[in-house]
């Protein structure tokens, strides 16, 4: 503390002095011992003890039993919150300093003559000082207004111990309302970090929530390819057939003109024996020509693409029943969804054992009727 500086403002160095010297908890002078924290402000170790006992009730330092763990105590002049050992208040330095000064201020005052009007007088009489307080109108009063005056039916007690009383009193209460904010820091702090908290698992599961939609997605892309890679591959198939068809009656087309080209110029040639050489063979090549027209050809709905149809609507629904469960709902709708691929397959299993039996039976049925012919 710069105590010179504040000596040099103030008109009156010693009321400045002890102004200095006050406890911040009880509000009286520095009490030996005197601690001093790391923000550099100073408590008496006694106020200082009960405010840590009060913060940190589950904390114990007894003679012969000296707790393990410390706590935390919080500064009440500038609210710095400092972490204890195991030893508590009782491991914080002692500041001789401040405590020789308070011996010497003492010994000053003690020195000192009582200067007039340092101590409040009565307004009933002026030549009274204040030295009693009556507890029936609660007001410090003299022993004149006792006697003769207005507190004479009053019930009084000395000054001194009703001044303790009250500010020990008070102490009490300065002491209980910085252990409630040092507790009502506490929770603001479990709350921060509450908070804190509740971001990080909120980031963490929004990152694995993505993580499993992007497998979806990918799983989707995959099938989704091989689905259209499979369309392309039937297009390919059916247009290259379609086109070798088209290029064989192209040719079967080329030659029908040739021939009927070559008919009509032996129709044409006037001399009979010149045309009857010709005319026999170039009969024989149209009729021919005539029989190879025979060619293959595409089945009625050969260009339909009706069989790659997709039927999702059951997917589409589980995807749209997609939600937050717990592990037991997760566990219940797999063994649904197992039981119903289940179902399919052993009614696929009947289907095929049912079609193998009909077509034994339309081939024996065929067999029959050949040997009956």
């Amino acid at each position: 503390m710069d105590y010179k500086s504040s000596l040099i403002q103030d008109g009156n160095p010693m009321e400045n002095l002890e102004k200095q010297l006050i406890c911040p908890i009880c509000l009286e002078m520095f009490t030996k011992p005197v601690v001093i924290l790391p923000c550099q402000h100073n408590l008496c170790r006694k106020c200082a003890n009960d405010i840590f006992q009060a913060a940190n009730p589950f904390w114990t330092n007894r003679v012969g039993s000296v707790s393990m763990s410390g706590g935390r105590f919080r500064c009440p002049s500038c609210r710095h919150e400092v972490i204890m050992d195991r030893h508590g208040v009782y491991g914080l330095q002692r500041n001789l300093l401040v405590e020789n000064i308070i011996d010497i201020y003492k010994q000053e005052c003690s020195s000192r003559p009582l200067q007039k009007g340092s101590h409040p007088m009565c307004k009933e009489h002026e030549d009274e000082k204040i030295n009693i307080y009556c507890l029936t109108c609660e007001m410090p009063t003299c022993s004149m207004c006792k006697v003769f005056g207005a507190h004479q039916a009053c019930e009084v007690a000395p000054l001194q111990s009703v001044f303790q009383g009250q500010k020990t009193e008070l102490s009490n209460c300065i002491s209980m309302l910085v252990a409630g904010n040092d507790r009502v820091q506490t929770i603001i702090t479990q709350l921060e970090d509450s908070c804190r908290v509740t971001k990080e698992n909120s980031h963490q599961v929004k990152e694995e929530l993505s993580q499993k939609f992007d497998v979806l997605y990918a799983i989707l892309d995959e099938k989704k390819s091989e689905l259209l890679q499979r369309i392309t591959r039937e297009q390919e198939e059916k247009l290259s057939f379609i086109e070798a068809l088209i290029l064989q009656y192209r040719e079967q087309l080329d030659k029908s003109t040739k021939l009927v080209e070559t008919a009509i110029q032996s129709l044409d040639e006037p001399g009979g024996a010149i045309f009857l050489m010709s005319a026999k063979q170039l009969i024989k090549s149209i009729v021919e020509a005539s029989k190879g027209c025979q060619l293959g050809k595409t089945e009625q709905g050969f260009e339909n693409m009706d069989y790659f149809t997709l039927d999702l609507e059951h997917i589409a629904d589980a995807l749209r029943a997609i939600d937050f469960g717990t592990v037991e709902e997760e566990e219940e709708f797999i063994e649904e969804e197992e039981d119903q691929e289940e179902e399919e397959s052993t009614e696929r299993k009947a289907e095929g054992k049912k079609f193998i039996y009909l077509h034994s039976f339309d081939d024996s049925k065929e067999l029959d009727e050949g040997e009956t012919f």
